[in-house]
């Protein structure tokens, strides 16, 4: 049987309320015993000051008639040879038969009011006392002896009932808030069960569940990542399986194209060769390009010889400069002035430069400027690319060396991506800022990389 968690809060209180109650009506139980003892023990102080022996005032109306004034209730004293006296309006009530006669107690013993009897229409508690060889009977009014009873009782009974119903108050609003807590809580999970990483809003006081709240939004967005990581991982195996033969084609063909070069420089020695060197670079270039590619995510082969870092990024800016010459680009080029040799995998760093170098005179565009530059720092190199581009939009500017990830119409993202691969397998450093109206990519490679 599935119990509701408000139920569950509340059957404890309800037992703590029946054992509240319970304990109500005991202490109002001896309120009211204690209430009539006062009452008994107020007259049977009045019945010892008349037996008192050295009490000699006779028992006449008056004298009555001031007893009932400090007590409260009827007096009848009845003589065997004087007639009756009495507080009652006349004529004298006939004295009740059935009331026994009572004797005074020892000290310490509990009093009674007598039992009860009816007076003229009226109830009353009687006791019935010998005195001077008659009879004292005591008429206490059963409507007094009731209230002081019930004035006895009410606070008790008011102070628990409205605690009570101040605790069930409490208890059901708390209740009813935590479970819309958690039914808050169960309808986001199965939003994240759904696929909904969105993170839900943390409400409520600083307690156990909030917790929970918070917990459940970092699972969500841990989801989120390993989502986007399951989806970039797809895409890869599928880019990997579909670049197989096509990357074999494209060097196929880049080869080709090579080897024709080579030939007619070979023919005709005195044609200009720097424009067909040029287009030699540039095919090796896209050699090499493809080997990468086929290489995302693949941990890089460590191949770790000296390298000029200057002589990499000069190859990587006398590649672009006819793509910048025909787009109208400014490509400046500040090579450091001293020698800025590092351990390194060439091919990797070049890769590295040239993916960023390309990547800001694209960014660039006609009429924009390219400045690089590149110099030596205290634990290593320093190359900085700016350009006069509007910068990366901002839906992906904080995931911008993210493979697939790009703000170009026709960008695929793999340059970016391909660049940091080689930062980090080099122990260094690429990131990116908006300075002064440029874009400026940052390269911090150290002196001696990690592995």
């Amino acid at each position: 049987m599935r119990l509701s968690l408000r139920y569950r809060l509340l059957l404890p209180l309800t037992l703590l309320l029946l054992g509240d109650a319970a304990a109500t009506a005991w202490a109002a139980a001896t309120a009211a015993r204690s209430a009539e003892r006062r009452l008994a023990d107020q007259q049977w102080a009045v019945a010892r000051t008349l037996a008192e022996p050295r009490t000699t005032f006779p028992l006449t109306e008056r004298v009555l008639q001031q007893m009932k004034g400090f007590s409260g209730a009827e007096f009848l004293y009845v003589h065997p040879t004087d007639p009756p006296e009495s507080t009652f309006p006349d004529p004298a009530p006939h004295p009740p038969a059935d009331v026994p006669t009572a004797a005074l107690p020892a000290d310490g013993e509990d009093h009674t009011l007598g039992p009860p009897v009816e007076v003229a229409g009226r109830a009353y508690r009687c006791l019935r006392l010998p005195l001077r060889g008659g009879s004292l009977y005591i008429f206490y009014p059963e409507a007094l002896r009731r209230t002081a009873v019930r004035d006895a009782v009410r606070p008790l009974v008011v102070l628990g009932g409205v605690s009570g119903l101040v605790a069930v108050g409490l208890a059901v609003a708390f209740g009813s808030r935590l479970v819309s807590r958690v039914r808050d809580l169960d309808a986001r999970t199965r939003l994240i069960a759904a696929g909904d990483f969105r993170p839900m809003p943390v409400r409520g006081a600083d307690d156990e569940l909030r917790d929970l709240c918070g917990a459940v939004n970092d699972m969500a967005r841990r989801l989120a990542g390993f989502q986007d990581e399951l989806q970039q991982t797809e895409r890869l195996r599928v880019l990997g399986q579909f670049s197989g033969g096509l990357a074999h084609q494209l060097r196929n063909a880049a080869a080709g194209a090579k080897l024709a070069l080579e030939l007619f420089l070979a023919e005709n020695p005195s044609a200009d060769p720097e424009p067909l060197r040029v287009a030699l670079r540039q095919l090796a270039r896209i050699e090499a390009n493809l080997r990468q590619f086929l290489a995302l995510g693949k941990p890089p082969a460590a191949d770790r010889r000296p390298c000029d870092v200057g002589s990499l990024v000069d190859q990587a800016v006398s590649l672009l400069r006819p793509q910048c010459q025909h787009a109208g680009t400014v490509l400046v080029w500040k090579p450091p002035a001293d020698p800025a040799v590092l351990p390194g995998d060439a091919a990797q760093l070049s890769h590295l430069f040239g993916n960023v170098i390309g990547n800001a005179v694209e960014a660039a565009g006609p009429g924009g400027t390219v400045e690089v530059q590149a110099r030596s720092a205290s634990k290593g190199v320093v190359v900085e690319v700016a350009d006069t581009g509007p910068g990366p939009p901002a839906a992906v500017a904080d995931r911008l060396f993210e493979p697939f990830v790009t703000g170009k119409d026709q960008g695929i993202g793999l340059g970016l991506a391909v660049a940091k691969q080689a930062a980090d397998a080099h122990g260094g450093t690429i990131t990116w800022e908006r300075r002064g109206g440029r874009t400026v990519f940052r390269i911090e490679l150290p002196a001696t990389p990690a592995g």
